[in-house]
This record gives C-alpha cells, sequence and structure tokens, in this order.
C-alpha cells in the first residue's frame, strides 16, 4: 500500500511508482460501455445506468459477496454513514473513505489498497461545514495521462495521479487549489462557512466546483458567504471564470433582488452533483436556497438564481439559458439531485430536473424550452411578519407528480376508523397545505396553530440520491420518501434573521404510527418519452415498528415501505434499490418493465452509497457503502459465483 500526504519526499514518490502494480492499470475503458464507471452517476449524463448484462434476471439471485472493504482504520474516529459512490476505471476503484475524506484506490477484483492520499487536518477541518466521506471523486484522462480529482473538507480541490497517487505538481500548488481565495462574503461578515459535498463536476479540460453550506433552518445570521460556482483549468488549476448564483449589480438576474438584500444575503450554492454535454460544451447546474430555507424577509423578490436549473458553457462560465423552479424558497426544496440528460426514443434531447417536492421538470438540453408547458399558478400568501411571498408558482403538466404535495385530511393515517380520529385529534393544533406551496406559518399563531403540515418533507420527494434513466426506454426511475414537515417559524435570540425554524414543534404521530397513510417510500417508473407513469411500488416491507405497533393487532396492512430513498442503480437487464439509512440491510432486485421484486439480498449494513456496477476480467460486480446503526462503513462488492 502506498499512503501519499499533501507534503511527501521525492524518495517515497519513487517508492510509489517502484510498488504500484502494473497490472492493474492494463485496461483502457473508461465510459460505462467498454464496462467501467468513471463518474458518480455513471457518465456525464447522470444516467447511473449500466449497459452490462452478465447479471440478469435468471442468475441475479445468485449473487455472493466477492470483497469487503471496512474503513475502520482509515480515519481519527469511526464513520458510521459513507454516503458516496465509488468510480471504477480500468480494474481500479477510487473511493472517498473516513470522516477526513481520504482518497484510497482498490484493487476491483478483490479490494486490496493500492494507494491512499490522506488530507491535512488542522484548523480548516476543524471549521468544515461539511465533514465526512462526501459523495466521491471525478476522473479526467488525456491520453495516458489519468487523474483523480476531489475536494476535501477544509475546501481544497486536488488532484492525484490516478496511478501513485502522488498530487500532480503542475496543479495548482503542490497539485492542490485553495477554494477559499475569491469567496465574496458579506461586508462586516467573517465567518467562511463554505464546503462541498458533491465532488468536482470535471468535463472538456475543465473542472467545475459548486459549494455547499450549512443546513440553513436556524441561519446564525442573514448574511453569509455567496454560493458561486467556479471553473478552473485541468491541467493547472488557474481560475478560468467564476458564475454569480446571486448576481451584482449590472448582471442578469439582479432585478429579482428587491431593497438591499443581495448585497449580504448567501447561500445558493450547488452541493448536489452537476451534469454536462460534452457535445454542447454545457453543464448544468442544480443550484440550492439563497439565506435561510425557511425565511425570507430580508431578501425580497423571486432570488435568481437561487433554486434554478442554470446552463453554462463550460469554457466560459457564460450563461446560455436557465429556469427558476422555485420563486422566493421559503421551504427548503433546493435542487437536490444532479440533472439527467436523456437521447429519448423520441428524437428528444432533453434534461430532467427531480426535485424535492416531486415534479421532474423537462427542458430541451440546448435551448431550456420546456418539453410540457410549465404553467405559473397563484399561491397563497402567508402571515408572517416581514415574510415577502412569490404570488405564483411555477407548475409542471407533465409528468404527474411522483409523490404526494399537499396535505389535507385525505392524507391521514387510516388503517382503522379509531386510528384516523386519532389522527384528526393530533393535527389539531396545525393549519393544513391543499397547495403544494402553502407556506410556513409561526409557532405562536393568533389563531392558536403552531405550524404547517406540509408534504413533501424538506428532505423530498426525491433527494440527492437522484434517480435513474434508461437510454434504450427512455424510462425515469425515481426514488422518493412520503414524509411531513412541520412548517413552523419562530425567533432565534442567537440569530439576527428575524425567523427560523421553530425549535419545539414536531410532526405528530399516532401512538408511534406517522400521521400520513403509506406507501412511505416508493420506487416510480415514469416513460419520459409520453410523460406518462408506467408503475410505482412501495420501496420496502412494512418495518416492524408499524407491523407490531398495538393498534394494528390483528390488522392486515398493506406493504408500507419506510420513508428512505433507495438509492438505485439501473443495468441493461435489472433495476437494484436499497433502502438507505432508516431502513433495512435488503437489497433487492427489480423487474424494470413492472417493478416486480426478482430477488432481494442481506447486506452486511444498510445501503448508504447508491450502488454502482463494473466489469473487469471477465466478472460484472455491483458495489455499493453500507453503514449505520452501529455498523463502521465498508464498501462491498457482489458478484455472481
Amino acid at each position: 500500500m502506498i499512503v501519499t500526504k499533501q507534503s511527501i519526499s521525492s524518495f517515497i514518490v519513487s517508492a510509489a511508482i517502484l510498488i504500484c502494480a502494473p497490472a492493474a492499470w492494463s485496461q483502457s475503458g473508461t465510459d460505462v460501455y467498454a464496462g467501467d464507471w468513471p463518474d458518480i452517476h455513471g457518465d456525464k449524463f447522470s444516467r447511473h445506468y449500466s449497459p452490462l448484462d452478465q447479471i440478469n434476471a435468471e442468475n441475479v439471485g445468485s449473487l455472493e459477496i466477492a470483497w469487503r472493504f471496512s474503513t475502520a482504520n482509515f480515519g481519527p474516529q469511526l464513520d458510521f454513514n459513507n454516503p458516496s459512490t465509488p468510480i471504477e476505471i480500468g480494474g481500479v476503484i477510487y473511493a472517498t473513505v473516513g470522516t477526513t475524506r481520504n482518497v484510497v484506490a482498490l484493487d476491483a477484483t478483490n479490494g486490496q489498497v493500492l494507494w491512499l492520499w490522506r488530507p491535512e487536518g488542522g484548523q480548516r477541518f476543524s471549521d468544515a461545514p461539511r465533514k465526512g466521506a462526501g459523495r466521491g471523486l471525478a476522473h479526467w484522462r488525456n491520453g495516458n495521462t489519468q487523474r483523480i480529482l476531489g475536494i476535501t473538507p477544509g475546501f481544497f480541490l486536488v488532484s492525484l495521479d490516478a496511478e501513485t497517487g502522488m498530487p500532480d505538481p503542475n496543479f495548482g500548488s503542490n497539485g492542490q487549489v485553495d477554494l477559499q481565495v475569491g469567496l465574496r462574503n458579506a461586508e462586516g461578515f467573517d465567518d467562511i462557512d463554505i464546503g462541498a459535498s458533491a465532488p468536482p463536476f470535471v468535463m472538456n479540460d475543465v473542472v467545475v466546483i459548486g459549494p455547499a453550506h450549512k443546513v440553513g433552518m436556524r441561519p446564525r445570521s442573514k448574511s453569509n458567504v455567496k454560493g458561486d460556482v467556479r471553473g478552473y483549468d485541468v491541467h493547472t488549476g488557474k481560475l478560468l471564470w467564476t458564475f454569480h448564483t446571486i448576481p451584482e449589480r449590472g448582471e442578469v438576474g439582479i432585478e429579482t433582488w428587491l431593497d438591499n438584500g443581495v448585497d449580504f444575503t448567501g447561500n445558493a450554492g450547488v452541493w448536489a452533483p452537476m451534469s454536462g454535454d460534452p457535445e454542447l460544451g454545457l453543464v448544468y447546474l442544480p443550484v440550492e436556497s439563497a439565506t435561510g430555507d425557511r425565511y425570507g424577509g430580508d431578501r425580497p423578490g423571486n432570488n435568481l438564481f437561487a433554486n434554478a436549473l442554470v446552463a453554462l458553457d463550460i469554457k466560459t462560465g457564460e450563461r446560455r439559458w436557465h429556469f427558476q423552479l422555485i420563486h422566493h424558497d421559503i421551504w427548503d426544496w433546493d435542487n437536490p439531485s444532479a440533472p439527467v440528460l436523456a437521447d429519448l426514443p423520441n428524437g428528444r434531447k432533453v434534461v430532467m430536473q427531480v426535485t424535492k417536492q416531486s415534479w421532474v421538470y423537462t427542458f430541451d438540453r440546448a435551448t431550456g424550452e420546456p418539453v410540457w408547458p410549465i404553467v405559473e399558478r397563484p399561491v397563497p400568501a402567508g402571515d408572517v411578519p416581514g415574510e415577502w411571498y412569490s404570488p405564483t408558482q411555477p407548475f409542471p403538466t407533465r409528468p404527474a407528480p411522483f409523490d404526494r404535495q399537499g396535505f389535507t385530511e385525505d392524507d391521514l393515517v387510516d388503517f382503522t376508523p379509531e386510528i384516523l380520529a386519532l389522527a384528526k385529534e393530533a393535527i389539531t393544533k396545525f393549519r393544513l397545505s391543499e397547495n403544494v406551496y402553502a407556506p410556513p406559518s409561526v409557532s405562536d399563531a393568533a389563531d392558536g396553530t403552531v405550524g404547517t403540515l406540509s408534504l413533501p418533507s424538506a428532505t423530498g420527494g426525491a433527494n440527492w440520491e437522484g434517480s435513474s434513466l434508461d437510454p434504450e426506454t427512455g424510462v425515469l426511475y425515481i426514488p422518493s420518501r412520503t414524509d411531513v414537515s412541520a412548517l413552523s417559524v419562530g425567533k432565534d435570540v442567537d440569530s439576527d434573521v428575524d425567523y427560523s425554524q421553530a425549535f419545539s414543534v414536531r410532526v405528530p404521530r399516532v401512538q408511534g404510527l406517522p400521521i400520513v397513510k403509506p406507501p412511505y417510500g416508493r420506487i416510480t417508473a415514469i416513460n419520459m418519452d409520453s410523460g406518462d407513469h408506467v408503475w410505482q411500488v412501495a420501496n420496502a416491507d412494512t418495518p416492524e415498528s408499524i407491523a407490531n405497533n398495538p393498534l394494528l393487532k390483528g390488522i392486515t396492512i398493506p406493504r408500507t415501505g419506510v420513508a428512505t430513498r433507495a438509492g438505485l442503480l439501473l443495468t441493461k437487464t435489472l433495476l437494484f434499490a436499497g433502502e438507505s439509512a432508516g431502513g433495512s440491510n435488503k437489497l433487492r432486485a427489480h423487474d424494470k418493465q413492472t417493478g416486480e421484486i426478482l430477488a432481494e439480498f442481506e447486506l452486511p449494513a444498510t445501503q448508504t452509497g447508491v450502488p454502482m456496477t463494473y466489469e473487469h476480467n471477465g466478472k460484472q460486480y455491483i458495489a455499493m457503502f453500507v453503514s449505520g446503526r452501529g455498523a463502521v462503513a465498508e464498501l462491498v462488492a457482489y458478484a455472481l459465483p
């Protein structure tokens, strides 16, 4: 094993070159059609699809563990939640491991460590808002030159030699670029509350970086660092361009910021992964919300480019088109996942954004023209003092939502009349939300209510796990959860924001049962040629906490699923889905056409990273990170005997 750090002697470099096994680098494939998995979502289109078919409906039940790699000894503390997806190129797996986000290269046939790169710790790591393993890495290749690129918790971009793990001496300073340099912060506001959870996006020799901030339900200030997106030269680390997700005066979008909110408001980063079209030269940014997540009275206006899908020229950073999916977000419904690109069977070349509010916004990826009409419709205003409300929001007309929206008495759990009566009693202190965009309310309202119950919750609908697209059929597969939010705001004496998420208001339950009727998690298949739903299934069995509830004694209920989002993997023959954190340790293989479960497996722990697949030396593997519930994160790979 080769271990490298930021600072390393020339002697160790020489040793690294000598020790690295040449056989591991003999393969030449660099895309999913060559059997590799070079991006966290498989390819630049983020389809999370592979055409491999060695594992199929006839033999999938015979899968067994091929190898396991534990992260127990890779970091100052144990990691119980690794949400990343490894990449694989030419028989080598690259992954981020440990709470300090080490980079490791593994032999894809047995999980043996080939090299390890460990970032420096120090104050930057201690102050980092996004610690942990992150979502993964990026790969770049030019002939025989290959680089692995990642972002440390301390917000450094690092470029490593794929063969040795050594930092590229021609990139930045000793292989690293300090991403805190050049940030736009509010005047008089010194905190650098910024990092990254997604890997860099690399295409056409440009590395694009989107920042991530702390979760903003209770922001410490109305001021924050702005979430600018930047492009760097992959060869040198030189800054090529900056796109202002919060515009400056004189720039497009400034008219959507009223008063002086644009001067101090931050966030509007891109914490989710990006996608791109190499031929068009466009990178697609799923931009998050501006500060803060539940109150926007300090930032009146629609607030471009927050909550927008933005297409940029990857060489110049020039905006080609944008569409704002939510005006003036106060629901924390930021764009959570990589946009999915597709060349559909009907000839359309589209980009699709799956959202927390459970829509698929679909556009021509060259022009930004909606494939189906997106209609501005009136939405209700609230009564939170000082808040500004957009009078309309954009509603996609097709496809239909893939999960529940709004919350009325019709959504209450109703296994029995007694349970329904208890549910009605439990919600008496809450406002309901017939419209999906019903706004938050105060925790001490004059009408005696303590907040507004809403579907979907702030965590979706869909979230960072994204979706999978079959390029042959044009069917999109989406994992989602049905979980209720209490949109309740109150005063935070430790912040200069007038209102933030209330501390003491919780979504009610019915003697341990969720307040909403099942399914609590689901997988939906949508034909994107027509916009029609094909099928929908619960994502899991009924958990024991529900099945054994005393209120359900002697009662048979349908399969409920769980309020998690299954990370999906799509192959030529099968759809694989786990249950994610909060679910069981099951991994299931589904029929793509019907959703029928063809096989299921007991994982060593719960799937926390999205599965991937690759082929090496004639054998197909399926691998994913599992962790949680006291189990240290490990990468586990399955194959046929």
